[in-house]
């Protein structure tokens, strides 16, 4: 027998002879009852394992009693969940046979805002969740005000107001707009967002700009590339956002107006047929933004949707999503002119800047669930866009007659797939749950950049038919061992990319390229004592980002693919009603491609390391009021190799979040949710860096409860009136009449703005 083989078996061994699981009976009962100690009748009671599967499912009777018999020795935790309540869930216990009393006390009432996650019996703990009720309470005009709510180290900002894509910046790297630096990955019900190659960036994020927040029921973010299921741009982490199924309501309508000329509507009718539901949803906004400029700011969103229950544990379900999203915008603007009054801080400098997109998106999906456990899934997505880009710069630098304007096009069919089997198990008296898959994404793009006068063509630079294809194979394998003490987790994956081009200005131009990445995964996590608010976790996670296909078509010798290291170490602590994870973070990237704006190409600039920590907690002060906050400080963020040190900009490296919510205090429910950022480099290089000023920012949002069908809502952003900027960029730009110069380029934050309006929600359902 080789070295392997008796490792295995030893391995096999010590795990049967310490986890051996005995056979016995316990019979459980208890009382659920709420934050009053009143008995809740009609709860339901849920048995799970170490995994979280679910092993019992018993309900309270009118007196809040429950009874189950539990064979095994478990360990096993006790969740109890009603309607109108948060679900509270208990350690996990021993069974030691004979009779055991577990009484469950109700959370408060549904929170306008959940708190922090931190799940000790998850091997990635390292969870943030935002669930749909912050989404219903505040209104929302813009996309970067969705996940502004997540917090945990995410920035966002605004390159145009609101109808661009958002720049975002994580862990001391800046994403562009989702797709460099690591990625963000932005998963819509199991769909990736990010657009490979996009016409503006790669990981473009414009899909984000079809989702209308009414009909979000969850968000998540998982710090990094921990789990194998996830392939390109998951490099710091994965974004999950799940949509509706159907409305608590039948009819829902939603009107607000607020400054600027906003105005919004949003209506949705959700019936049901017995195993059938059914949603039909429009969201059509408009603002003109507090520009001089008026953006014009048009979307209009459609939804349609059916699901059905086949039969228990068996459903299947459809969606089709059309998005039209028409903006102009300021663009960046030269800070030097603001500072000295030359230009308005809401000004212009060229008003033809701008865009539009149209997409259309058709998603289905089919589960099929055993009572053992057992999971097979698969989703399946075709797209179709078509976006143009309107974008100035540099002003008059290249072109001092005429301008620098130059546009992008990007008409797009995409096409994704994603198959798994999930098979929990045991192995020698431990818990195991097996989960393997393939992936298929693929990208067919007519890509176009040209200078412009105006929003007329006038010389092609680049035009190009591109194809990707982008298959990827994963497994993953989870082990809780020592009853529930250990949990063990690794995964592998593979991503293959295949790139193929016809290159339009040139005859005859036809480069193809192929590249591909193994990505481990590792994850430990040891708690000491059950039941005692203390886990140690570890993690390991490799993931890929494929190269742009505009860097490719300009560098034929570039790496097709670059890596994201990313390696975690901390402490989940969940007591009661608080909540904590502390984390140590270390990143290394085998490459970094940057956006160079002024010719709208890419270049790759080396391998890079950052590293620092973060830490989260969440507490439910009162019934009412819950709190929850976070704080991620980068210590450093450098180019490896470079003499003298050369270092990652453009990314600051403090980022808090603090968020107070009331809920459904008299008819009142609200938040008050605080984000800040520090200065930051914009300039890599030298001992005294030019940085980026920081800022700090306030939202209030706030709903009365008119009657029991209609509810009055009001939403504050930047209370304070704080004078920030969203973006700030540092290159060369001339203005008409002026010399060329390097200097600051910023897009402004929203001053005060205040947006009020009325939510209707008719025939509620009996379920």
């Amino acid at each position: 027998m080789g070295l392997s083989g008796r490792f295995f078996a030893l391995y096999l061994l010590i795990i049967g002879s310490l986890y051996s699981q005995s056979l016995v009976e316990t019979v459980v009962s208890g009382t659920v009852i709420d934050t009053q100690e009143r008995p809740v009748p009609h709860a339901i009671v849920k048995v799970t394992d170490g995994l979280g599967r679910v092993r019992y499912t018993v309900g309270t009777r009118e007196n809040g009693a429950y009874m189950v018999r539990v064979v095994g020795a478990g360990p096993y935790a006790f969740v109890a969940e009603v309607a109108g309540f948060d679900p509270v869930t208990t350690d996990l216990l021993e069974m030691k046979g004979g009779t055991l009393v577990v009484d469950l006390k109700l959370g408060a009432l549904a929170r306008a805002e959940a708190v922090l996650t931190v799940n000790e019996r998850v091997v990635e703990p390292a969870v943030d969740q935002r669930d749909a009720a912050i989404f219903n309470k505040t209104l929302f005009t813009r996309d970067d005000q969705i996940f502004q709510t997540l917090g945990a180290g995410l920035n966002f900002g605004q390159h145009a107001g609101g109808g661009k894509s958002l720049e975002v910046r994580r862990f001391g790297f800046n994403l562009d707009h989702g797709g460099t630096g690591g990625g963000i990955r932005m998963n819509l019900d199991e769909m990736l967002v990010n657009q490979v190659s996009g016409g503006h960036a790669h990981g473009y994020l414009g899909a984000l700009k079809g989702l209308s927040p009414e009909l979000v029921e969850a968000v998540n973010l998982i710090n990094g590339p921990f789990n194998s299921q996830y392939g390109e741009f998951s490099g710091l982490g994965v974004v999950n956002i799940k949509t509706r199924e159907e409305m608590p309501q039948k009819v829902t309508g939603r009107v607000q107006f607020g400054q600027f000329n906003t105005r919004r509507a949003f209506a949705a009718y959700s019936p049901d047929w017995g195993n059938t539901r059914g949603l039909i949803a429009n969201e059509y906004s408009y603002s003109d933004g507090p520009y001089e400029q008026p953006l014009l700011y048009t979307r209009d969103n459609f939804t349609a949707a059916l699901f059905r229950t086949l039969r228990p544990g068996e459903n299947v379900g459809f969606r089709l999503l059309g998005a039209f999203n028409d903006f102009h915008s300021a663009g960046q603007l030269p800070l030097d002119q603001i500072e000295s009054g030359k230009l308005p801080i809401f000004g212009y400098v060229d008003p033809t800047d701008g865009g539009l997109s149209k997409s259309a998106t058709v998603t289905g999906y089919y589960t099929k669930e055993r009572a053992n456990g057992e999971r097979f899934q698969a989703n399946g997505m075709v797209n179709r866009v078509l976006f143009d880009l309107y974008s100035n710069f540099t002003f008059f630098l290249n072109n001092p007659e005429e301008g620098d304007g130059f546009g992008q096009h990007d008409s797009r069919l995409q096409q994704q797939l994603n198959v798994s089997y999930n098979k929990p198990h045991q192995l020698g008296g431990a818990l195991g749950n097996l989960t393997g898959g393939v992936n298929y994404l693929g990208n067919q793009l007519n890509l176009k950049l040209y200078d412009r006068i105006g929003r007329v063509p006038t010389d092609l630079v680049t035009a190009a038919n591109v194809r990707i294809d982008n298959p990827g194979y994963f497994v993953q394998e989870n082990l809780v061992l020592a009853k529930g003490k250990i949990q063990l987790g690794g995964g592998l994956r593979y991503d293959d990319f295949r790139i193929s081009a016809r290159n339009r200005m040139e005859a005859g131009d036809r480069p193809r390229a192929g590249g591909g990445l193994w990505q481990p995964k590792a994850s430990f996590a040891f708690t000491p004592w059950l039941g005692k608010p203390l886990t140690l976790h570890a993690n390991h996670g490799r993931a890929v980002t494929s190269t742009n296909a505009r860097a490719f078509l300009a560098d034929r010798n570039s790496p097709i693919v670059a890596s994201t290291d990313f390696y975690s170490f901390g402490t989940s602590h969940n007591k009661g009603r608080y909540s904590l994870a502390t984390n140590l973070f270390w990143i290394d990237r085998s490459n970094e491609m940057l956006y160079v704006a002024d010719d709208g190409s890419n270049e790759l600039v080396g391998p890079s390391r950052s590293y620092g920590y973060e830490v989260k907690t969440s507490s439910q002060v009162t019934r009412y009021l819950s709190l929850n906050a976070s704080l991620t400080k980068v210590l450093n963020s450098f180019y490896r190799g470079t003499t003298p040190r050369e270092y990652v900009d453009r990314a600051p490296h403090f980022v808090g979040y603090v968020g107070l919510t009331l809920t459904e205090w008299h008819g009142w429910s609200g938040s008050v949710r605080f984000r800040g950022i520090n200065r930051f480099r914009v300039n890599g290089e030298g001992e005294n860096p030019q940085r980026a000023p920081g800022h700090s920012v306030t939202d209030v949002s706030l709903s009365r409860r008119l009657t029991r069908w209609m509810d009055f809502n009001l939403t504050v952003d930047n209370v304070f009136d704080r004078t920030y900027y969203e973006t700030v960029d540092l290159y060369t730009s001339r203005l008409r009449g002026q010399m060329p110069m390097e200097r600051f380029h910023v897009t402004p934050g929203y001053p005060v703005t205040v947006v009020g309006g009325v939510t209707i929600r008719l025939m509620p359902k009996n379920r």
